[in-house]
């Protein structure tokens, strides 16, 4: 699923994790992920499994600052990116895709976890 950075507009940046060597950071990330997709409705198993296989995929790749997409068996494409806010770390939910619905937000988003185990930078 490819996701462009023009769908964030005004003064929002995308930043990465610079923390994925570290347990507890790979940890919240999968759990917060976990979180916001049992929220959308996704079955806990399910939700469970993409979160650890987003979680992998994410810290064994360089691939900068940019969002990403995570699909699920249910069918649906989510659209999250990092964003450094101060010294803080938010992950955020701000596209879903089912079929032919679609729904973006990135304004006030869909879904705003904090990862405070992680570091991030733009």
């Amino acid at each position: 699923m490819g996701i462009g950075a023009l769908f964030l507009s005004g003064c929002t940046t995308v930043a990465q994790v610079t923390t994925w060597s570290d347990e507890a950071c790979r940890r919240q990330v999968t759990d917060q992920l976990h979180s916001i997709l049992a929220d959308e409705g996704e079955q806990a198993e399910v939700a469970h499994r993409v979160a650890v296989n987003t979680t992998v995929v994410l810290s064994t790749g360089a691939l900068g600052p940019r969002p990403f997409g995570v699909s699920s068996p249910s069918g649906t494409d989510y659209s999250f990116f990092v964003q450094r806010k101060g010294e803080d770390c938010l992950l955020r939910l701000y596209g879903r895709r089912k079929g032919f619905t679609r729904y973006t937000n990135n304004l006030t988003y869909l879904a705003t976890r904090p990862l405070d185990a992680c570091a991030c930078a733009e």
